[in-house]
């Protein structure tokens, strides 16, 4: 069984991986603060509630933007003599191709490498999490960069802890946009504008590649993931090709298989090639 664990700002997602598949999923709020040990007893804790456990688990393939958490893995991983795979610019299987490769968050490279290899490319994938990011696949499967917008939650947030009378509101889409009090005017303001945001930069972004990549826009996969990928008013966006909230995972567990020469799951990208194999950070002698 492999964990797939990806750390985000707000959250941390984890999946239990067996063969080609996640068999099991489950998200927690993400604490900073928290100790190799508190790591390893909340990691526990989750599997149980899916009749699993540490002890299952063979090997953990991370993607963190949270240092002292990445840090907490690596001990927690070290301590069970488990392989820990890191995902980083130097380790992707794929070209990355901006001005500074490791900078970019490596939630997104592996969503990059999960969207060509279950999707195809050229390709999109908007996360919707702490922040929204677009990112950008070429015909190669290489990560060609994209945007970073303030996320949904985030703008709520700010909303409400910086005016005086603005309360915290459930993010439901209301019916019409102009709202006749102030829930429904919030409501109208986030998530409608949110949703005008979304669409207006996928619209430039898809131009975008598609001139690079020489491609007919309509030919460019359009990917959704993320915490609120599955809200109403995701699902009804126009120019999207799948919604797949456990892409981060699916991509964490393509970059083990490639890390240890396993078969990787669905690949659709002609010419993607490549191996991480040699160069991965990995706790312990191999990866089995």
């Amino acid at each position: 069984m492999l964990l797939a664990l990806d750390i985000g700002n707000t959250n941390m997602t984890l999946g239990l991986v067996h063969g080609e598949a996640v068999v099991a999923s489950r998200r927690a709020a993400t604490r900073p603060s928290a100790t190799a040990d508190e790591l390893e007893v909340l990691l526990d804790g989750l599997l149980r509630l899916d009749g699993a456990s540490l002890s299952d688990v063979t090997g953990i393939s991370l993607a963190s933007v949270v240092p002292a958490l990445t840090s907490g893995a690596e001990t927690m991983a070290e301590r069970r003599g488990l392989p820990l795979l890191s995902a980083t610019a130097a380790i992707m299987p794929i070209p990355v191709r901006t001005d500074r490769p490791a900078e970019v968050g490596a939630d997104r490279l592996v969503n990059a490498l999960a969207v060509g290899r279950l999707y195809g490319a050229p390709a999109i994938v908007v996360d919707f999490g702490t922040a929204t990011t677009f990112d950008c696949v070429a015909r190669d499967g290489g990560y060609v960069g994209g945007a970073i917008a303030p996320g949904l939650e985030l703008g709520l947030e700010a909303l409400a802890s910086r005016t005086a009378r603005l309360p915290q509101i459930d993010l439901a889409e209301p019916k019409k946009a102009i709202g006749t009090d102030t829930v429904a005017a919030m409501q109208s303001g986030i998530v409608l504008g949110y949703r005008a945001l979304t669409l207006g930069l996928l619209e430039q972004i898809r131009a975008e590649l598609a001139r690079v990549e020489k491609v007919e826009e309509g030919t460019i996969q359009v990917v959704l993931t993320g915490g609120l990928s599955a809200a109403s008013w995701v699902r009804n966006l126009p120019g999207v090709d799948a919604i797949d909230p456990e892409l981060t995972l699916k991509g964490l567990a393509i970059l083990w298989a490639v890390a240890s020469g396993s078969p990787v799951p669905g690949q659709t990208t002609a010419g993607w090639s490549g191996s991480a194999a040699g160069s991965i950070h990995i706790i312990s002698e191999k990866v089995p």
